[in-house]
């Protein structure tokens, strides 16, 4: 018998509600914190792991009863895993797979009042109870004419709650890095448009076709076909994939020829995205990726697409070669065009933020100084959470004005952040050019 999971009848899409339920967990953090240093007094070996655990469960439990963007977001935080004590991590990763379903009745309203029929109506078999849920959607098998399928619902409310979510957390946000000046806006802008994107199941049908149309010759790699005449602005139904995700493939996997086959596939997919469609796949968490029997890699997931403009690929990229990075004259021109250095910068915050990025950006184009690079290769890890470590406690960088660097840094970084743990859970080693064969 398998365990009977809690559903959900009713998401509050309300403001009122939705903020009455982030104030209650701002009260249990507090409540936290006083039990913490209250057994401190009397344990000194009590650490502060138990802390951040009660905080991670309060902080997640609210989140995934809210979904839409708030969960979103803690899934946004389960990829920086070298910045957030260890809780949170694995607390917030949870949030990629494990989200309380909808209950039956509330799955056949949302089908009717979208898709115009019941699920029974459309489909031959659909199952009532979804297989995983997602941040702003559940997944349930389907089948149609001998195909089985696989049927994405968006939760009800989501789209409408993704602006007043947002306003909930821009004062958090604001405060955390720092961003002074009216231009700050475009950050919390492009994150609100991004995330309202993701609920448009009409565009993401259509990138899904265009991106794996456009990839489909890259070896190892293959994609669900979509079914347009059965998805509609928030039900997509598309092929059911057979696959493990691949963070369980990962931890299983004893193959080191499987990792190095799934992780070249995964490379060259996101670097033909990059290179060659200048738009890609923004959001690699394990839970859009599966791995089927004889490790191909099957990507599941579009709803988040970010284009590459000119103006921001060609300086970033030109700052990937090392040669580049090392002349003094020509970093500083192009951390001008990255918007990094600001007109309003005094000597002290252009010496501190051209130090800061000559660091990062050393560090994170590693992988493209080299014909081959190993991402089971801890001392390149070891050295991105020594360099988070040594600016999350430096007090010089949260008096200085956060607000920099191009508004595409926020989805670019976050694709390669998330690419780089993916190869590294994988343990892949990969031929850093290799893409450029399936260019032509």
């Amino acid at each position: 018998m398998g365990r009977i999971r809690s559903t959900i009848d009713k998401i509050p899409t309300g403001k009122i509600g939705r903020t009455s339920k982030l104030m209650q967990t701002g009260v249990k953090l507090g409540g936290n914190y006083l039990k913490y240093y209250s057994k401190k007094a009397f344990n000194s070996e009590l650490t502060r792991d138990e802390l951040d655990q009660s905080n991670a469960d309060d902080i997640y439990d609210s989140l995934k009863s809210l979904k839409g963007s708030a969960l979103k977001v803690a899934q946004m935080l389960s990829m920086e895993k070298s910045l957030l004590p260890n809780a949170y991590v694995e607390k917030f990763s949870l949030a990629q797979f494990s989200v309380p379903p909808l209950s039956a009745p509330l799955v056949r309203k949302t089908f009717k009042k979208y898709n115009g029929a019941y699920p029974e109506d459309l489909y031959d078999k659909f199952a009532s109870q979804s297989v995983n849920a997602a941040s702003i959607g559940q997944v349930h098998r389907a089948e149609k004419d001998g195909k089985k399928l696989a049927v994405k619902i968006q939760y009800p409310g989501v789209a409408d709650s993704i602006s007043s979510d947002l306003a909930m957390v821009k004062p958090i946000a604001t405060r955390m890095f720092n961003l002074q000046g009216k231009d700050s806006e475009k950050y919390f802008k492009e994150v609100e448009g991004k995330l309202l994107e993701e609920t448009d199941y009409i565009l993401e049908v259509k990138q899904s076709k265009e991106i794996s149309e456009a990839c489909a010759h890259i070896p190892n790699l293959n994609f669900p076909k979509y079914y347009e005449d059965l998805s509609s602005e928030r039900i997509i139904t598309m092929d059911w994939m057979d696959g493990k995700h691949l963070s369980e493939f990962a931890k299983e996997n004893t193959s080191q020829e499987k990792a190095h086959k799934v992780g070249q596939a995964l490379w060259d997919f996101y670097m033909y995205q990059m290179h060659v469609l200048k738009e890609v796949h923004a959001d690699p968490h394990p839970g859009n990726f599966l791995i089927d029997k004889d490790a191909n890699l099957i990507a599941i997931d579009f709803g988040c697409v970010k284009k590459v403009p000119d103006d921001f690929y060609v300086p970033y990229f030109e700052l990937a070669k090392k040669e580049n990075i090392n002349d003094p004259e020509f970093f500083n021109e192009k951390l001008f065009e990255l918007e990094i250095l600001r007109e309003d910068d005094t000597e002290r915050e252009i010496k501190y933020f051209s130090e800061l990025f000559y660091q990062m950006l050393n560090l994170f184009t590693s992988p493209f100084h080299e014909e081959t690079f190993d991402f089971a290769d801890e001392t390149f890890w070891s050295s991105i959470t020594d360099l988070s470590e040594k600016y999350s406690k430096d007090t010089e960088l949260r008096k200085m004005n956060g607000n920099r660097g191009s508004k595409h840094f926020l989805y670019i970084n976050r694709t390669f952040f998330g690419l780089y743990n993916l190869l590294h859970d994988l343990k892949a080693k990969i031929e850093v050019n290799k893409f450029r064969d399936y260019m032509s």
